[in-house]
């Protein structure tokens, strides 16, 4: 059974239209890409699935049954807009957030306490929340989504306020989580992390479904007629090569209408190219994005 099921749901605002029959599903253990521009109509969305609001048309299913007071406290949402108890303490706050999930005290103690540790900030625990910069509330904001251990996760922009290093520990949690059987669905505009983290993707623009399905099947749709290679000797004077850009070490070659890569390789061999590297040129989840959504 589907850990997210959404089908045909729309969602207007007088006459501005923020979701228009939009259809998902989501698995226990996977985590789901959520993209799109802004205003494309992701948060909208989000905040039916999690029973903010609700929509015109069309159906929801979470965890089998409606969103509403029958799951809360087996699901969890860290919206894109923060809200923390700035004069509290970090461990009472964390502490606090997870009874009202359903867990007894002295468990909602240990696993806040846990959680600081494992997202680096158990020495916070009794400092005030105003005290921590911007990326550290975030990481405690994560912290506490997790706490309750919940069965299906929405992440709203998780990665806002993040260093290099702390984008990896976020990324790193949220696999843990899905590894556990744990549903995600994860809304970014950080389109490498999205890449690197989900198998399938949806893509909202102006409210409907531009794009939906696997990742590596949506590059390969939007591929252009180019390779990547690593070679010595002359490429650009290849007959099949129209045009060539270096890639750092590598080099982007386009080819001639007509020609394939098996025929640019077989060339380059035997004009006596040596090739280190050649492989197809597939276009980064930026790139299609650009693509899909261009004016």
């Amino acid at each position: 059974m589907p850990a997210l099921e959404v089908r045909g749901v729309s969602k207007s605002y007088g006459t501005k239209i923020a979701v228009d029959a939009v259809s998902l599903s989501v698995e226990p253990g996977q985590v789901f890409g959520l993209l799109g521009p802004n205003g494309a109509g992701k948060t909208s969305l989000l905040r039916m699935v999690m029973d903010i609001t609700r929509p015109d048309a069309g159906e929801i299913r979470v965890l089998g049954a409606e969103p509403g007071p029958a799951t809360k406290d087996r699901v969890a949402y860290l919206p894109e807009e923060r809200g923390l108890y700035q004069r509290q303490r970090v461990g009472d706050v964390l502490r606090f957030l997870g009874e009202i999930k359903g867990l007894p005290s002295h468990v909602a103690a240990r696993r806040a306490e846990a959680a600081l540790d494992r997202v680096g900030l158990l020495e916070t625990r009794r400092k005030r929340m105003r005290e921590l910069s911007k990326g550290m509330q975030q990481k405690v904001q994560i912290a506490a989504v997790l706490l309750s251990e919940p069965e299906f996760v929405v992440f709203d922009e998780p990665f806002e306020g993040l260093d290099p290093v702390n984008r990896v520990l976020v990324t790193d949690l949220m696999k843990e989580h899905a590894a556990r059987g744990a549903a995600i669905v994860l809304s970014s505009h950080r389109m490498d992390q999205v890449e690197a983290m989900c198998r399938q993707v949806l893509l909202l623009d102006r409210g409907r479904t531009v794009l939906e399905g696997e990742v590596g099947a949506i590059r390969e749709r939007f591929a252009d007629h180019s390779v990547l290679l690593e070679a010595e000797g002359d490429v650009a004077g290849d007959p099949l090569v129209e045009r060539t850009e270096p890639r750092g070490p590598a080099l982007r070659a386009w080819l001639r209408p007509g020609s394939s890569p098996e025929a640019l390789l077989a060339s380059l061999v035997s004009r006596g190219v040596r090739i280190r590297r050649f492989e197809r040129a597939l276009p980064s989840l930026d790139e299609v994005f650009v693509r899909a959504v261009k004016p």
